[in-house]
């Protein structure tokens, strides 16, 4: 059984289909009860703002997404549940007894970098069943999006030093440990200390000590000679237990050079507190001069992408650093503001008609954009680097042999012809009436898809500070819907 397969399995195993908000079940009764329940819809799933304000984020947790609604089925204990709340019709829970997922679903893939308003997911089909599964899409972006995004960043900060996730005892529960150290994986990390994360998806696991291990030998010394004993090809010491440059680093050149008589080649040593950048100067300065200059240094100690690149700055001599806390449960900003909203609908009357829908605010920023929708990224031919993405109706197709206008979202004047281009769609199916069509790549391609995909994003837009606004644009026939719903509604 491949890895993917052990994790689908899992997860059938846990049936989530209950993980929804309770309103997902009044609706559907509801829809069932007025006639609406089989009415075409179309729903998509986007994000409003990047994290910690950045200028890009990362798509993740699709696997998941489809997990769950492959596995998508009623118990009798969901039903029996159900019953006993008295509001369910009887034709409802029937309905639920004989359940079949019937959606067409379309997602961007993992690891692919996103940006504000663009289609995630778009989930077409049944009132009932596209509304119903609101809660788990959007658990399932939003979580891993989240954490992908923030590892990215700590990734891009290490400046290709290796980056380890040690995040699973200070997650938000398993399952944000588990789908954390894998969000974090897709997003460049090398590995995790999170065992199972290995076990089910295939990302390296990475650990050697804690200080407990230290504390638990008569001394320093007898603690790292025994670790060497058992690991001499994967030796990495812990060396911030009692004091790193007094005995720590010196034990553990003791060590080191009795590994390298006996034939091995040591590892590394881990700092876990006090000034890194100071103690990693002077420990580089004491393993050089030892004839060790093959061992590594690693620093950890809830490091964060700022906190790594001062460290840098300050000439710190790290090789790979271990980032916990800060990662795994995006400290700075932990909420990815996936949102999922109705965007067109068939009526009774027009059962095979999709009539656009735009949910309006006073806030600007909540005005929806209406129509059953397709984006696209649109690249420079001669450089390969993105220049927008471009958000157009699902019937229409952008000629990149033609000049093409694009229209700022914000319905001013402003527009751009476009010449030189490649146009590339970004979403690709993932279900056709309820059967999965689409092949989840294993996390290793994805994360050299993600990789590679950043490398079309200009440096400008993944700064950290006052990035370049990068452009969701859309087409001029749905810049033209979105005006006439506009002067419509509040013309009213």
């Amino acid at each position: 059984m491949s890895m993917n397969d052990r994790h689908s399995s899992l997860f059938a195993a846990r049936n989530l289909t209950m993980l929804v908000d309770f309103y997902e079940l009044t609706m559907a009764n509801g829809f069932l009860e007025n006639g609406l329940g089989n009415v075409r819809t179309c729903f998509d799933l986007f994000f409003r703002r990047v994290p910690d304000q950045g200028g890009y984020a990362i798509m993740a947790g699709l696997e998941q997404a489809i997990d769950y609604l492959k596995n998508l089925r009623f118990t009798e204990d969901d039903l029996s549940y159900l019953r006993e709340k008295g509001i369910f019709s009887e034709a409802f829970l029937q309905y639920l007894a004989d359940f079949r997922f019937e959606c067409d679903v379309w997602a961007i893939p993992e690891g692919t970098p996103i940006f504000p308003h663009e289609p995630l997911m778009t989930v077409c089909g049944p009132a009932m069943q596209a509304q119903f599964v609101e809660t788990m899409l959007l658990l399932s972006v939003n979580h891993q999006s989240l954490i992908a995004t923030k590892a990215s960043r700590i990734v891009r900060a290490a400046e290709g030093r290796p980056v380890m996730e040690f995040g699973s005892r200070r997650a938000q529960g398993s399952d944000g440990a588990l789908y954390g150290a894998r969000a974090a994986y897709i997003a460049g990390a090398a590995g995790t200390a999170c065992a199972i994360c290995d076990r089910e998806f295939g990302v390296p696991a990475l650990g050697t000590m804690a200080h407990s291990w230290v504390q638990l030998f008569p001394t320093e010394l007898d603690a790292f000679r025994a670790y060497a004993k058992v690991y001499p090809d994967a030796c990495t010491l812990l060396v911030d237990t009692y004091h790193v440059l007094r005995s720590g680093v010196p034990n553990a050149i003791t060590v080191f050079k009795e590994l390298k008589a006996a034939g091995h080649v040591p590892q590394g040593i881990r700092i876990d507190s006090g000034d890194i950048a100071y103690l990693s100067k002077k420990a580089r300065i004491m393993l050089d001069e030892a004839g060790l200059p093959e061992v590594k240094i690693v620093a950890s100690n809830s490091l964060d992408e700022y906190l790594i690149r001062d460290l840098l700055v300050q000439g710190a001599k790290i090789d790979s650093f271990g980032v916990g806390e800060r990662l795994v449960t995006s400290r700075s900003e932990p909420v990815f503001g996936g949102v999922y909203k109705l965007a067109a609908a068939a009526s009774l009357a027009a059962p095979d008609t999709l009539t656009p829908k735009i949910k309006l605010s006073e806030n600007a920023a909540k005005i929806t954009n209406p129509g059953f929708k397709t984006p696209w990224r649109l690249f420079d031919s001669e450089t390969g680097m993105a220049i927008a993405d471009v958000i157009t109706l699902a019937d229409e197709v952008i000629d990149d042999t033609q000049p093409y206008v694009i229209f700022d979202p914000e319905f001013t004047y402003k527009r751009k012809t476009l010449t030189n281009f490649k146009a590339k769609k970004l979403q690709v199916q993932i279900f056709r009436k309820g059967e999965c069509v689409y092949d989840c790549p294993p996390i290793a391609e994805v994360r050299k898809y993600c990789s590679e995909q950043l490398d079309t994003i200009w440096d400008e837009v993944k700064r950290f500070e006052n990035p370049h606004a990068y452009y969701v644009d859309l087409s001029e026939p749905l810049w033209k819907l979105k005006r006439e719903l506009l002067d419509k509604y509040f013309a009213d």
